[in-house]
């Protein structure tokens, strides 16, 4: 018997939420952290370019897969500069964090898709926890500045490609056309930025880029699916129970300390994502 579309859509995002964390934290431990993003994109589109001959072309989603790309291009200027002054710890969570209220704002507020009131109980209780988690943290003005910058893109692309992935022919359509011109469109981007410096840094550490290209496609194709089966806000906000793995890692591996802002931050995510499964 086949799941119901929305635990299926749920299940997805929240284990897209965990291996993102993952993706984020090898970024986030290179050496050349633009080099490092844009090995992750690059190897995502190498992987998926043969894959563009087995799917339908996007039609109808071409406008939805350009603003996309864009957007994504924004973002990562945005996460990468956030990444060089600020802790993961404290960076993390804030952008992570205005990501789902954003999102839920826009879908719920403008464009009058459903949520029941414990999905939107769930939703501003996930974003109030991972503003907890930076309590006692120092971020400077420019980090926050640039993390709330990526959030407001996160949001902005989640809505866009929650409508295109709908729009196009299939799910699988969609996801293999964004990452290929996607990876193409970053490439190009840090490329240019850094004056072909990024490719030296890129050959110094390519092999977590690899893994990390390798996990991206995973992580961003369960929420894609996930989106085409149900509604964007709770889905959208389920995908930052991803935190609690970021905080497993922080701990378990970069040895940093288990504050009780943090606990009570993951207790509050936790909680926000059982109002929604259960609303």
């Amino acid at each position: 018997m086949a799941m119901p579309a929305f635990p299926l859509a749920a299940l997805l995002m929240i284990a897209s939420g965990s291996i993102h964390a993952v993706v984020n934290a090898i970024v986030k431990g290179g050496r050349d952290k633009a080099a490092g993003r844009a090995l992750t994109d690059g190897t995502s589109a190498l992987i998926l370019l043969p894959a563009t001959l087995f799917v339908p072309l996007p039609a109808g989603a071409w406008g939805w897969l350009a603003a996309s790309a864009a957007i994504h291009g924004f973002y990562l200027y945005a996460l990468i500069r956030a990444y060089r002054i600020g802790d993961l710890s404290a960076v993390y969570p804030v952008l992570r964090g205005s990501a789902p209220l954003l999102t839920a704002l826009v879908t719920l507020g403008l464009l009058g898709e459903a949520a029941t009131t414990w999905q939107i109980a769930g939703i501003a209780l996930i974003g109030a926890a991972m503003f907890v988690m930076i309590a006692g943290r120092h971020i400077g003005r420019a980090a926050l500045g640039w993390s709330l910058a990526t959030g407001a893109c996160i949001a902005a692309y989640t809505v866009v490609d929650a409508i295109g992935v709908r729009a196009a022919p299939s799910p699988a359509s969609y996801i293999v056309w964004l990452f290929v011109q996607m990876g193409a469109v970053v490439v190009a981007m840090f490329g240019i930025l850094s004056r072909g410096a990024m490719f030296a840094a890129a050959r110094a550490q390519w092999q977590p880029g690899v893994v990390a290209g390798i996990l991206s496609i995973l992580t961003y194709a369960m929420a894609l699916t996930a989106f085409s089966l149900g509604p964007t806000a709770p889905l959208a906000a389920l995908r930052e129970t991803g935190m609690v793995t970021a905080l497993l890692i922080s701990i378990l591996f970069l040895k940093e300390r288990a504050t009780s802002g943090r606990v009570i931050g993951v207790a509050g995510i936790l909680a926000g994502a059982a109002l929604i499964l259960a609303g």
